[in-house]
């Protein structure tokens, strides 16, 4: 067969539009697979890891309450325990429906050992109310610590794993990215010896692309998530390179958060804090911003020591973020600003809702903080700023609430200075309260509540 000038045409074309479609098809699937990693980061990994670190948290907090029931015998100490151990076994549960892989074997032994330790912790209880103290706490020194120490080693276990997890799904990012990018330039130099002007276009719509694609990934796994993609094709790779950008933004969010995040409670911290206010701000819809502080918490910390102290602040924060699992937390943003400061940012009505719960569960649970001869007597013996001992009330909530439409205030600096003018008059009611502005009036409380 001659080989006219149509043919040899006609061929190029074909030669190279099978190079396109398996250029294109490699791309297509190759995207594919990055975000199918990205997504198991986001939706596994990050997921193992926060869940690990809330059982470690949940186990020291076991160990510290058995540790002080041994030398208090308090029994709201030991409440403190099962409830820590419930907290646990919890977070064991949820991984356990996840069914991720890797943790099935694990999972089993960690239940095992922590059911092992709250045996070991009945056992201590027995002793206790026998008068064999010394027999508890070899008991708690000897198989007890044996038990922490081994759900503690299979909790990092589990933590390390799922961090070697992302190190590892981030380096396939990139490789695979790379290995893309390489196939996709070598078949578009090939389709360029059949016909210029189509391979000109391959080159734009697929390898320009995939190369920026490549580029962004490096960035995102050296942790630089700005980097700008302009892709704005909308075809598949346009929405793969969309969902690569979402897929940034949420990464970006999770470290802001990560590193922003108050290492006590978990709750978002400062810059978190001044981005919601910024947002809600700039939408012009009415939504309410409520500073949370305790009364008296030195004294507290003072005469309780540091680390039953810090227990108030994660049970306040554990207040708030269970209402908002049993409620629904959409719309509702809550931060850690330091301290014993919270915020609470809403709409007023579910913000006045979130406020008052808290001032009443507040009051419900903090006396179990308390040796029992402080709440019998109603106040804690300590001393003031000078070194000079006096009597202070036991632990109050004090909650201020001030509402902005977007007019009202230019920026969050503003509307957290009318917050905490209102919170500082709420602080000089008794007891624990919930105050909210009244427009028009400098400040007007709503009633005493507990």
């Amino acid at each position: 067969m001659k080989l006219t000038i149509s043919r040899k045409l006609l061929f190029s074309y074909l030669v190279m539009a099978l190079l396109t479609v398996l250029a294109s098809a490699y791309a297509v699937l190759s995207l594919r697979d990055l975000n199918d990693l990205a997504y198991r980061i986001i939706n596994q990994d990050f997921f193992i890891v926060e869940t690990s670190k809330k059982m470690m948290d949940a186990l020291l907090a076991q160990e510290s309450s058995e540790r002080k029931y041994l030398i208090l015998k308090d029994p709201s100490l030991a409440d403190i325990f099962w409830v820590r151990n419930q907290e646990l076994n919890q977070n064991l549960q949820e991984l356990k429906n996840a069914r991720f892989p890797g943790t099935a074997k694990t999972l089993p032994q960690v239940a095992a050992l922590a059911t092992r330790y709250g045996i070991i912790f009945n056992q201590e209880l027995a002793l206790v109310k026998e008068n064999r103290l010394s027999e508890a706490i070899a008991l708690s020194e000897q198989d007890g610590k044996k038990a922490i120490e081994e759900i503690a080693s299979e909790v990092r276990a589990i933590q390390r794993k799922a961090e070697q997890d992302i190190d590892t799904r981030m380096n396939l990012i990139r490789e695979r990215s790379t290995n893309a990018s390489r196939m996709t330039f070598i078949l578009s130099v090939m389709s360029l010896v059949a016909g210029l002007s189509l391979a000109l276009l391959i080159t734009y719509n697929i390898s320009i692309p995939l190369r920026k694609l490549e580029k962004a990934t490096s960035l995102v796994a050296e942790g630089k998530f700005d980097h700008d993609l302009q892709i704005h094709h909308r075809d598949e790779i346009g929405s793969l390179a969309r969902s690569f950008g979402r897929m940034t933004e949420r990464l970006k969010v999770l470290e802001t958060m990560n590193l922003d995040a108050s290492p006590l409670t978990g709750l978002p911290g400062n810059l978190a804090i001044e981005r919601i206010i910024g947002e809600r701000l700039s939408t012009g819809q009415p939504f309410s911003l409520c500073q949370v502080d305790l009364d008296n918490f030195k004294p507290f910390a003072d005469k309780y020591g540091y680390a039953w102290a810090s227990e108030i602040i994660k049970e306040v924060a554990r207040i708030l973020t269970d209402e908002l699992k049993q409620t629904g937390g959409k719309g509702v943003f809550i931060g850690h600003i330091g301290g014993d400061d919270f915020v609470i940012i809403a709409d007023p009505q579910r913000a006045e809702a979130l406020s008052r719960h808290l001032v009443d569960q507040f009051d419900a649970r903090i006396p179990l903080y308390y040796s029992s001869e402080d709440q019998e007597q109603g106040f804690i013996i300590g001393k003031d700023r000078k070194g000079r001992e006096q009597t202070f009330p036991l632990l109050t909530v004090s909650v201020a609430m001030v509402t902005g439409d977007g007019h009202r205030f230019k920026n969050a600096l503003e509307i957290a200075e009318m917050a905490a003018e209102l919170k500082e008059y709420a602080k000089t009611l008794p007891g624990s309260n919930f105050v909210m502005e009244r427009r028009g009036e400098s400040r007007a409380a709503t009633g005493r509540i507990g």
